[in-house]
């Protein structure tokens, strides 16, 4: 019975949740700083684009969530996350293709720097959702050179490696325009985070293959329950400290325990002892 519900609250430490959590938030600030009436008349790009980076986010969350009943319906909103964070790549793509600009190679100077920008592990307390949100505010702090946001405070952490990373793209930002890097830093957010999707299908897919879902495990916990009734009574068996039936051996949660024969008119259990 312990494997019936698989643990689904582990997401929020997935450097894939954080990455998503950032690339949402850095494509609101995208649309508010370079999407406007001319450009965007409607507001039809600013409202899609803001919905493929929510997308991608909340169908993680919720696959993840998932996991504890249903493997099949996690794996396909998974896979969602995936499809809205593709569809997110391609308008930055299609940006950068209106201005006659191909995105940056991944072999590039700047490209190489961005890679270069790993997350902190997550280490979270009693409080998740606080602690959760100051690690996202703290590993977006790591990118917000690329993003040319001057008022955003900077880290420690950005402020050491300078030479790898503001410094580029300080050098960057002197001859192209704002939105170019800004564009270009997001395509390599979102293939970062694509990625990381991708390993975690696979993980999924496979422990799937293996393990099976819910109902085959709801099924073979079942089945073991019943086959616990029928095994025989052992001779040094002790009696319910409840009825005075016999008692037998029975696994759980915590381990093996005595369980009474009785069961489920009298529930009377034992530790094993030794």
């Amino acid at each position: 019975m312990s494997d019936l519900f698989k643990n689904s609250t582990g997401y929020k430490r997935l450097d894939a949740y954080i990455l998503m959590n950032i690339v949402q938030l850095e494509t609101l600030v995208f649309c508010r700083r370079f999407l406007s009436a001319k450009n965007d008349p409607c507001g039809r790009q600013f409202d899609q684009m803001a919905q493929a980076a929510r997308s991608g986010v909340k169908n993680l969350t919720e696959g993840s969530e998932r996991l504890a009943t249903s493997a099949q319906t996690a794996l396909k909103l998974i896979d969602v996350a995936k499809a809205s964070l593709c569809e997110l790549r391609d308008d930055y793509l299609t940006w950068l293709l209106d201005k006659n600009l191909p995105p940056w190679r991944k072999d590039s100077p700047e490209a190489v720097a961005i890679y270069a920008i790993h997350l902190d592990h997550a280490d979270y307390g009693e409080d998740v959702n606080h602690d959760l949100a100051v690690h996202i505010i703290a590993q977006r702090r790591r990118f917000a050179p690329w993003f040319g946001d001057g008022n955003r405070e900077q880290s420690s952490a950005v402020e050491s490696n300078r030479s790898a990373n503001a410094i580029e793209c300080d050098r960057l930002q002197s001859k192209t325009s704002a939105d170019v890097v800004f564009a270009n830093a997001m395509l390599i957010l979102i293939s970062r985070a694509i990625m990381m999707l991708d390993r975690i299908l696979r993980r999924r897919g496979e422990e799937f293959v293996k393990e099976g879902g819910f109902s085959e495990r709801m099924t073979a916990a079942r089945v073991e329950e019943k086959r616990s009734f029928r095994r025989p009574v052992d001779d040094d068996a002790p009696k319910c400290p409840k009825c005075g039936a016999d008692m037998r051996l029975r696994h759980g949660k915590t381990g093996d325990f005595w369980g009474c024969t009785g069961y489920p008119s009298c529930r009377g259990t034992k530790p094993v002892e030794g």
